[in-house]
């Protein structure tokens, strides 16, 4: 069956969270997409039904390989839209994620054609998440999280995996966009704080907001890393 747009958008969303959970949680899928929990549940129905997800009871749902297809599009017009946001109508990043989910709804082929000729073309979106093309494929992205790196390392900031808007702004207030190379200083064992020097200022954030940070190193150091207790779980997170 061909989705529909309302299924794509869903079958997005879960895209999305099944970066950071095996399993998806109905509750956090609803939460997430901003619905009603039947108009949720009915939902997953129709996508489980269509062979587009599997669902769990009491554990959550997670896409098939034709559900992560069928997701490409909205991902794409979500993405898309957040560049145009940042880049011709001046929103910061999180305001911009935040507008772009009702803004995609909005474009037909045309306009986000026009909107990725206008844009440049972008294979990244503000965050640094990659846009799939027209086709789905998703460019390829070579990085880790920031927990997982030596201290003494110099970095290049790839992404910032992170929903929430407050925090975005924090980041974005520390000038940590994609792009911007930093020195990782150093790193508190046990989930402590790490403290990166980012050109003539140093800050120090906490072990949650650096598992958000996806970086490439540029060269390793040779100190300590904030070792994470859910190594495997982050290392999963990577999108491919």
């Amino acid at each position: 069956m061909n989705p529909s747009p309302a299924m794509q958008r869903y079958a997005a969303e879960i895209y999305r969270l099944q970066q950071d959970h095996p399993q998806v949680p109905i509750a956090l899928l609803t939460e997430q997409i901003d619905a009603s929990a039947q108009a949720t549940a009915q939902m997953v129905r129709r996508l489980h039904e269509a062979g587009f997800l599997v669902h769990e009871p009491y554990r959550g749902v997670r896409l098939t390989a034709t559900g992560e297809h069928i997701a490409m599009p909205a991902l794409r017009r979500q993405r898309l839209s957040e560049v145009f946001l940042v880049q011709v109508m001046g929103y910061d990043w999180a305001t911009a994620h935040q507008l772009a989910a009702t803004f995609q709804q909005g474009l037909d082929p045309e306009l986000e054609d026009r909107i990725d000729k206008l844009t440049g073309h972008p294979t990244r979106c503000p965050r640094g998440e990659p846009i799939p093309s027209k086709t789905g494929a998703l460019p390829p992205v070579n990085d880790i999280s920031l927990i997982e790196v030596p201290s003494g390392s110099e970095c290049v900031l790839s992404r910032v995996r992170m929903q929430d808007l407050e925090k975005l702004r924090y980041i974005g207030s520390l000038g940590l966009f994609p792009g911007e190379p930093f020195h990782l200083l150093s790193c508190a064992p046990f989930r402590g704080p790490l403290r990166l020097q980012l050109k003539r200022y140093d800050h120090v954030i906490s072990f949650d907001l650096a598992r958000a940070l996806w970086v490439k190193v540029t060269r390793h150091g040779e100190g300590n890393k904030a070792v994470a207790l859910d190594q495997e779980k982050v290392r999963r997170s990577g999108l491919r």
